[in-house]
């Protein structure tokens, strides 16, 4: 496997093997969404098959859902499950306090609720995702297709007394027409560049009309699990204030996940 990955694939997979420790049978797990979100669930789904890990999984999106069944992991709903051990997800940005962005897969709804409704959230990322500031990478807003663009000149006149830098907003495509989430909403992506004050700017960007939910998670992960190219990871506790290292072996005949593309 480690002569057909790229670094950044072998980084990604390290950190979500190494998240894998923090689950054990009899959880019920919330499944993130996105390429580093579907190493973790090909690792479960291979304790699942080889070491006899029991868990239940709730899914952020549709498509963790399909994929989680096709590793053999219990799928339930959050209504069934209430709430859960643990949810592990990706990010698209952290910063050293662990707040994020979320949403560059479009899930950031079903993400917020999981994580929300649990006793811990592990974000499992590459280094590359690391930022001192947030606001490099777009930020996500769902808003309803009714009256979107209201909404966009809403949140873009909102933007101009923020402590931001960039202040215009994008409706995210899918191809030639308008993506839609799994709840058949609309994303405005939002380009900052700088995020001076993360709570402030979610609090008043939730409060426009039209709007569903905003990517930023604040307060909200308690642990960050990071991968390297080498197999190095660096497991960082928000709430122990520790930092660990550990080493994962690649094997060369490992084959699992030749198939995972971002």
């Amino acid at each position: 496997m480690s002569s057909t990955l790229s670094p950044i694939d072998k980084a990604k997979f390290a950190a979500a093997k190494q998240a894998c420790s923090f689950v054990s049978s009899g959880m019920t797990v919330g499944l993130g969404t996105g390429s580093t979100a579907a190493w973790l669930v090909r690792c479960l789904g291979d304790m699942v098959r080889d070491e006899g890990l029991q868990i239940r999984g709730v899914p952020t999106s549709s498509r963790t859902a399909q994929l989680a069944r096709d590793v053999g992991i219990d799928v339930i709903s959050l209504d069934e499950a209430k709430w859960l051990d643990i949810t592990i997800d990706g990010a698209d940005e952290y910063d050293g306090s662990l707040n994020l962005i979320k949403g560059g897969g479009g899930a950031l709804l079903q993400e917020k609720i999981v994580a929300t409704a649990s006793d811990q959230m592990v974000v499992i990322a590459d280094i590359s995702k690391q930022v001192e500031t947030l606001g490099a990478f777009p930020l996500p807003v769902e808003v309803i297709p009714f009256g979107w663009q209201t909404t966009k000149t809403l949140i873009e006149e909102t933007l101009i007394g923020m402590d931001v830098l960039g202040r215009t907003a994008s409706l995210r495509m899918n191809g030639d027409s308008p993506f839609f989430t799994d709840e058949g909403n609309h994303i405005l992506d939002l380009h900052l560049n700088r995020i001076g004050n993360a709570r402030q700017l979610s609090l008043v960007i939730n409060q426009i009309p039209g709007v569903v939910e905003n990517g930023l998670f604040i307060d909200i992960c308690d642990v960050v699990v990071i991968g390297y190219g080498d197999g190095r990871v660096e497991v960082r506790d928000i709430n122990k204030g520790s930092v660990s290292e550990s080493q994962i072996d690649f094997l060369e005949d490992e084959n699992l996940f030749s198939d995972i593309a971002d």
